[in-house]
């Protein structure tokens, strides 16, 4: 589904499931917003969200809520609130969007968790970790900045760069491969399973998963 193709917010999600719930989780995917950047290795943050947003039962569909500037949707998932969303800020200043979610909800920055893209790590991995620096990932900066660094991380692997004298910023706006995408679905999957393992568990181990097969 496209980001133009979001259906309108018919109305507010904030009192949905505010009763008998024990905690409540942000699930961040990063990307750009456009069909220009559908499959670009920039934005496997957005095809995760919108994966487990999809296939997750109790989640609701994507509304716009342009106050918050993100897409978003609300869930009920075990004991928890689950709120998902897809910053409308392009990359580089996702931190506002988060920013505005957490304090409209009150969430606190170790019930956050951030699916992003990651250079500096082969294609094939995904690398789990709590809190740490940006890496040199803009849009984990823009995050960082406006609420500090102690959310989990969920780095999704883009590297290495092919061929290795292509600018960095032109390789991730690039399309993954062919080969690369028929492991797309391998690594939704796993994503799946690591937001699931979060939300029962609350935080992420330190941890290397491999997708490939």
């Amino acid at each position: 589904m496209s980001w133009l193709s979001q259906r309108p917010q018919t109305s507010d999600p904030v009192n949905y499931y505010t009763v008998g719930l024990n905690k409540t989780i942000l699930l961040v995917g990063l990307g750009n917003p456009g069909k220009e950047y559908e499959l670009t290795r920039h934005n496997v943050g957005f095809m995760c969200i919108d994966e487990f947003v999809a296939k997750t039962d109790g989640m609701d569909d994507w509304i716009q809520k342009k106050d918050l500037k993100c897409l978003l949707s609300t869930g009920r998932i075990g004991e928890a609130r689950v709120i998902a969303i897809k910053p409308a800020t392009f990359m580089n200043l996702s931190g506002e969007a988060v920013q505005a979610v957490v304090n409209f909800y009150k969430i606190s920055p170790n019930q956050i968790a951030v699916i992003h893209d990651e250079l500096d790590i082969d294609f094939g991995q995904i690398r789990l970790r709590q809190g740490g620096s940006d890496a040199g990932h803009n849009g984990i900066k823009s995050v960082s900045q406006h609420i500090g660094e102690d959310y989990a991380r969920i780095r999704i692997g883009v590297g290495p760069k092919q061929p290795v004298k292509i600018k960095s910023e032109d390789f991730i706006l690039q399309k993954f491969s062919a080969a690369e995408q028929e492991q797309l679905p391998n690594l939704k999957r796993e994503v799946l399973a690591i937001l699931s393992e979060y939300i029962y568990g609350a935080q992420l181990p330190h941890d290397t998963r491999n997708f490939l097969v």
